[in-house]
């Protein structure tokens, strides 16, 4: 679907909506965020069950350790199988506003458009490059002053977006580590410890990505509606002076 834009077609190439893709995203993020909650609670489940056995070493546990990691394999498959989907859809919302950005202004990029996907898939490069590609896309998407002036747009919800979602990766993986490696109770209770705040940082996370995925959709609608200069502000007349008596 492309805009609906006045005029013949910016050069560079044709631009396409990323509103119908931001939707979608925007749901997988919230149903996302709504497992990782699950996951967060059935921790804290394992967690307590983990600290009274810790605690008590002669206690029979009878079934609940049993359940505890049936509700933590289904946690984790949920956490996998929305992970997937939503990192599917928001890749390719990501090149297509990465796409648009080129067409508004490509001199804000120093990267080809396919790096907007590539980078995902290299190791350690996947923490930082895609950070520099969302800042490059969200300035080639502000328009500039009625006199051609740049404006100054903050990207914050970049840069908070990208800093939670980094930190809860790490947290993940440690947590990952700690859980593959748990052979007590205490152990076991560590690693539920460690997941929780993973779980929680995974939902604020996603919430700042949602806030993102939004304000740069936002931003290329605007964009693309109104073109690559804002219009000037309404001007204020001065009522006229009331007649002399």
């Amino acid at each position: 679907m492309s805009f609906n834009t006045p005029g013949p077609p910016p050069p560079g190439g044709v631009l396409r909506s990323p509103q119908g893709l931001a939707t979608a995203v925007t749901v997988l993020l919230s149903v996302t965020g709504g497992v990782n909650l699950l996951s967060a609670g059935v921790n804290v489940f394992t967690m307590s069950l983990m600290n009274d056995l810790d605690a008590d070493p002669t206690r029979d546990p009878g079934a609940t350790t049993d359940l505890a990691d049936v509700l933590t394999g289904l946690a984790g498959i949920l956490q996998l199988l929305m992970y997937l989907a939503t990192a599917v859809v928001f890749v390719v919302w990501f090149h297509r506003v990465r796409v648009n950005g080129g067409i508004f202004r490509n001199s804000a990029f120093t990267q080809a458009p396919g790096w907007a996907i590539g980078w995902w898939f290299v190791p350690i490069a996947h923490l930082f490059q895609p950070f520099v590609i969302a800042r490059q896309i969200w300035r080639a998407s502000t328009q500039l002053g009625p006199d051609g002036s740049p404006v100054r747009v903050s990207t914050a919800p970049v840069a908070a977006w990208w800093a939670v979602w980094v930190v809860a990766s790490i947290v993940g993986r440690v947590s990952n580590r700690l859980y593959t490696g748990a052979e007590t109770p205490g152990e076991m209770a560590a690693a539920s410890g460690v997941g929780i705040g993973s779980d929680l940082l995974m939902v604020a996370a996603a919430v700042l990505a949602v806030l993102f995925v939004r304000r740069l959709t936002a931003l290329q609608n605007t964009m693309a509606t109104q073109g690559p200069y804002a219009p000037p502000p309404p001007a204020h007349h001065e009522a006229p002076a009331a007649a002399a008596i």
